[in-house]
């Protein structure tokens, strides 16, 4: 070839075979083997971590509705639905205070904290007023 000395050609060309014995290097030392395992380290470092449920603890996803205004609806979350309720009926939450008395009209139990606050921000969006209005 031309622009190689011919004794570099043959050094690059006859190299020993014992190196080159299999198509692939060992699985532990090969770079595809190295970037899945730190893909996959990388990925057990992302996931969401879950809370952990604790025995008897729920979230409640309401939905209020104003005995007044039939048209009138407030979606919240809650540990003690009881206790909740009772502090929108007596003025204590500065958004549902100027139109009480209030009445549950749906209310769903979540295990997974996560959850229910991911289901009470989907409520609060349109699609889920809708869902809301339709279905619950």
């Amino acid at each position: 070839m031309e622009g190689w000395p011919s004794g570099q050609w043959q050094q690059t060309v006859n190299l020993p075979s014992s190196e080159f014995e299999g198509s692939n290097p060992s699985p532990s030392t090969s770079l595809r083997a190295c970037r899945r395992f730190d893909l996959a380290s990388q990925l057990t470092r992302r996931l969401p971590r879950r809370n952990v449920v604790k025995a008897g603890c729920m979230k409640y996803v309401y939905i209020l509705q104003c005995i007044d205004d039939p048209n009138r609806h407030y979606t919240g979350i809650t540990d003690d639905l009881k206790m909740r309720l009772a502090k929108h009926n007596a003025g204590a939450v500065p958004h549902t205070s100027k139109y009480k008395p209030w009445r549950l009209n749906t209310y769903i139990a979540f295990s997974d904290e996560t959850r229910a606050f991911a289901f009470e921000k989907y409520l609060k969006s349109s699609s889920g007023r809708a869902f809301a209005k339709k279905r619950l």
